[in-house]
C-alpha cells in the first residue's frame, strides 16, 4: 500500500516540478486555446446576431399572421350578420357531411 501512494506522489511531483513533456503539452494546449478564442468569440457574435435577426423576423411574421386572421374573422362575421339563413344552411350541410364521414 505504501508503494502505491509513493508512486502517485512521484507522479504529482514530476508534473509540478516541470516535467518537460507535461510543460510542452500544456504550452501547446494554451497556444491552441489562444488561437481558437478569437474565432470562437466571432462565431458566438455571429450566432447571436443571426438569432436576434431571426427572432425579429419571426415577430413580424407573427404580427402579420394575427392581422390577417383578424381581418378574415371580421369578414366572416360580416358575412354571417348579412346572411344569417345562408350561414345556418351552410352549417347544417357541413354537419351532415361530417356526420356521414364519421359513420364510415
Amino acid at each position: 500500500m505504501s508503494q502505491t501512494s509513493t508512486s502517485a506522489g512521484k507522479g504529482d511531483v514530476n508534473a509540478e516540478s516541470g516535467n518537460p513533456t507535461t510543460s510542452r503539452l500544456a504550452a501547446m494546449a494554451h497556444e491552441a486555446i489562444d488561437r481558437v478564442t478569437p474565432k470562437a468569440s466571432y462565431a458566438e457574435q455571429e450566432v447571436r446576431g443571426a438569432a436576434a435577426r431571426t427572432a425579429e423576423s419571426a415577430k413580424h411574421v407573427q404580427e402579420r399572421a394575427v392581422e390577417a386572421a383578424d381581418e378574415h374573422l371580421r369578414k366572416v362575421r360580416s358575412y354571417i350578420e348579412r346572411n344569417p339563413l345562408t350561414t345556418a344552411g351552410i352549417a347544417f350541410a357541413v354537419g351532415v357531411l361530417v356526420s356521414a364521414l364519421v359513420r364510415r
